[in-house]
């Protein structure tokens, strides 16, 4: 990466990072665009150059495209759960202990402003699409494969069911919570 990537990359997270402090200390609906530009000091078209809206700024991560990498460096003998159960231990892992506290912290914020819980339905279908892309690319089968379609849809229903675990009780852990969710995937769900 080059000087000008990480001067972008560490403004994009200045705006996030003092954003997120200022919804946990204002409140999402108190808390305005103009207040998150003056404390971070960047400009109107600065802020909206990296967060089209103020739900972006919360709902917006860099994970998908870790995920997708660890997916794909899963071992060909791995079945496809077993594989994204791994892919996600591994970008979870990646995560430094204040990143780690501030994907706990979005979650709880995403799930606690219906504004935001509205907006995270179109994150998850294109999570699904993303899943059923790269589960395809590694069975082989179509795109539009129903099979797929569904274990992409049921892995995003496994990770929903992780964050709300989160949203009712903080002190779960978001990433133990999402591995014992895979599991039961992984196991058939033998209830």
């Amino acid at each position: 990466m080059g000087l000008r990537e990480r001067k972008k990359a560490k403004t994009r997270a200045a705006i996030q990072s003092h954003a997120l402090r200022l919804f946990t200390e204002q409140g999402y609906d108190a808390t305005t665009v103009q207040q998150i530009i003056e404390e971070v000091e960047v400009s109107e078209s600065t802020f909206f150059r990296y967060f089209p809206t103020k739900a972006d700024v919360v709902l917006a991560d860099e994970f998908d495209p870790v995920i997708v990498d660890a997916f794909r460096a899963q071992p060909p003998g791995s079945t496809v759960i077993q594989a994204l159960r791994a892919a996600f231990r591994a970008a979870f892992t990646q995560l430094t202990s204040e990143e780690h506290a501030t994907q706990q912290s979005r979650m709880i914020l995403v799930l606690s402003v219906p504004e935001l819980r509205a907006a995270m339905v179109d994150q998850f279908a294109s999570a699904m699409g993303l899943l059923a892309e790269v589960v395809a690319e590694r069975t082989g089968r179509p795109a539009g494969d129903i099979a797929v379609h569904t274990l992409a849809g049921a892995v995003v229903g496994a990770a929903m069911a992780a964050m709300f675990a989160v949203a009712d009780d903080p002190s779960v852990d978001l990433a133990v919570r999402l591995d014992e969710s895979m599991a039961c995937l992984e196991n058939g769900l033998g209830l």
